[in-house]
């Protein structure tokens, strides 16, 4: 327990310039503390004690404004900066060494059952206000940007951004990039489709009047 603690406050430290200590790191900071918690949340989660677990987390989730289902699986080194609005699902799974921001939800898109929730791989980092909705995975080392809405599989070392979220970089290298110039002109395209519309309109009305 202690060494993972101590694995979990350097995690922390080496990725906030802001924290000075180790000290204000175990006290001041709302992340760890929703962490520690929903370790033991988990345990009597797995021993079957479910309401208390839930009680637990939902006690957790009045202190710090992080929500974590005591049923999430979570590994070493998670870093939740700041943390206010975090949502982590019940059957969400989070690797190691993953960094979140305020704001995220790891959620189900309600259609789903059993597995709901994502699988973040290790050394993941998601952006403020992104939400990724549904039971696929986020491979190693992917970025997910700020306010970003996946709904499809990230593959490892892939920078995700948008709403939906779409694959912009894998290990460093753009990929799918769009030539605005040969990009359809959406708007174009339906007053295309309203013109055809209108001229078979037409045409039924000039055959309506012409009939004896």
């Amino acid at each position: 327990m202690f060494s993972r603690l101590r694995y979990d406050i350097n995690a922390i430290k080496a990725r906030d310039p802001a924290a000075r200590s180790s000290l204000e790191v175990l006290l001041l900071y709302p992340g760890l503390s929703a962490v520690r918690r929903h370790r033991r949340a988990h345990w009597l989660w797995r021993h079957g004690c479910k309401f208390l677990a839930r009680l637990y987390s939902q006690w957790s989730r009045f202190w710090t404004n992080i929500e974590i289902h005591p049923g999430a699986v979570i590994g070493k080194g998670l870093f939740i900066d700041h943390g206010a609005g975090v949502v982590i699902g019940e059957t969400a799974v989070i690797g190691d060494d993953v960094h979140i921001l305020s704001g995220v939800v790891l959620g189900g898109n309600g259609k789903d059952t059993g597995k709901r929730h994502p699988t973040v791989g290790d050394r993941v980092f998601i952006g403020a206000g992104a939400c990724i909705l549904g039971p696929f995975r986020i491979g190693d080392g992917a970025k997910i940007a700020a306010g970003a809405v996946v709904l499809a599989e990230v593959p490892d070392e892939a920078t995700a951004v948008g709403v939906p979220a779409r694959i912009v970089r894998i290990a460093g290298r753009k990929v799918g990039a769009v030539d605005q110039l040969q990009t359809p002109d959406p708007l174009a395209q339906e007053l295309c489709a309203l013109r055809i519309r209108l001229d078979k309109l037409e045409k039924m009305m000039q055959n309506t009047e012409e009939s004896p």
